[in-house]
């Protein structure tokens, strides 16, 4: 089965780009079913790779492999190993038990995340291609880690896309509560991978949250889109002089006060404080009121999740950021996030920048932060570079 491209469509294949959008595509040779295996073949009958078929997405085939080689299980069991040696390289299992140990494209095998928490393993699919190989893949990472125990978590919007309904449950193995206890640079968190955003934790921001602990020693904390309080505890147990800990979500702050609790020798509950309800209303209340902080962390939501969505993501998040500044001590710190696909690097600082104008004050950069070790980027697709964040101090 193959897929012929349109003339000059090639290039991105060329540049080792995974991504085949419907517009390349010319003709499909024998009908291929949702995320069976398809040679990708120039306009001048050229192989240029070995892609997964995804008939209702407009990413209409993912490459496997540039070469002419089989894709089978002896194929995936190669990629999984080379990601386990990827994270035992980047030493993370020095820093926490719970790490992303599959992201995807980054790793070649587009459409597979996998987290690990200790002894469980929590898989999401995202495309026809991984879940055409979904029993597959769970059988080889059972085999690779030695791990029994997985949850999948395949309940992502962007499965709609695909042609895919939500999928959740216990995949292989037993799990009897699907509350997980964790560590993170020796302390403690309760993860939900039943009903807990994405996988269940925000595994990419591990390294971030140990240097906003280091920062925020004798600081009034402000921590917006807390969820469950990796930011809060980080900074609490790093001596900040109090934090206030916001989110929309009864659940995630309930979770919060557990994990507070679950590091109760070394975080004291006495200075934190939660607050449910809607960020940019509660930061316009605090800005009327005239209070005031030391540091303010702004993780919100994917305002954008593509290109098309950047302009109205742009607005919102100069609002928050702008909204921070004005609550920001001089000497203050704003650490400010966006994992919005559809807003790069240079446009997230325009933004932070344009924010700190229109608030009628300066700023400093003393650091870029980004996703952690575990979520590897690809040379060859810049997109795996979601993360993105600034540290700036108010002048």
């Amino acid at each position: 089965m193959s897929i012929i491209l349109n003339p000059t469509r090639e290039k991105s294949l060329l540049r080792r780009h995974p991504w085949v959008f419907a517009s390349a595509v010319k003709h499909v040779d024998e009908n291929p079913a949702p995320g069976s295996t398809v040679d990708l073949i120039s306009s001048e009958g050229l192989f240029l790779a070995r892609a997964s078929y995804s008939p209702y997405s407009q990413i209409r085939a993912r490459a496997w492999t540039f070469e002419d080689e089989p894709v089978d299980k002896e194929f995936f069991r190669v990629r999984i190993r080379q990601a386990i040696a990827l994270r035992r390289m980047s030493k993370v299992e020095g820093q926490t038990n719970a790490y992303r140990l599959v992201h995807g494209e980054s790793d070649g095998i587009p459409g597979l995340i996998v987290d690990r928490y200790d002894n469980v393993l929590v898989l999401q699919s995202l495309t026809a291609g991984s879940e055409f190989w979904k029993e597959t893949l769970a059988d080889i990472l059972a085999e690779e880690t030695g791990v029994q125990n997985i949850y999948e978590r395949s309940d992502a919007d962007v499965r709609e896309l695909e042609g895919l309904k939500p999928i959740t449950g216990i995949l292989r193995g037993t799990i009897t509560n699907p509350q997980l206890p964790i560590t993170e640079y020796d302390l403690k968190f309760l993860v939900d991978i039943e009903h807990g955003h994405k996988t269940g934790f925000y595994l990419d921001q591990r390294e971030n949250r140990h240097r906003v602990g280091e920062l925020a020693k004798d600081r009034d904390v402000l921590n917006c889109f807390c969820y469950t309080g990796g930011f809060s505890i980080h900074a609490l147990a790093n001596g900040a002089k109090s934090v206030l800990s916001v989110d929309s979500s009864a659940d995630a702050l309930t979770l919060l006060e557990e994990n507070i609790a679950f590091n109760r020798v070394r975080v004291p509950a006495d200075r934190h404080t939660t607050l449910e309800g809607d960020v940019f209303q509660l930061l316009r209340k605090f800005r009327d009121a005239n209070r005031s902080f030391d540091m303010i962390i702004l993780d919100p939501p994917k305002f954008a999740p593509t290109a098309a969505h950047a302009e109205k993501a742009s607005r919102a998040y100069k609002d928050i950021n702008l909204l921070a500044f004005k609550l920001l001590r001089p000497g203050g710190i704003l650490v400010t996030f966006s994992c919005s696909g559809g807003i790069d690097a240079a446009l997230f600082q325009k933004i932070v920048a344009s924010a700190a104008l229109d608030a009628g004050t300066d700023a400093t950069i003393i650091g870029h932060l980004s996703q952690g070790s575990d979520h590897p980027v690809s040379l060859h697709f810049p997109e795996g570079a979601y993360l993105k964040g600034l540290v700036c101090v108010k002048g």
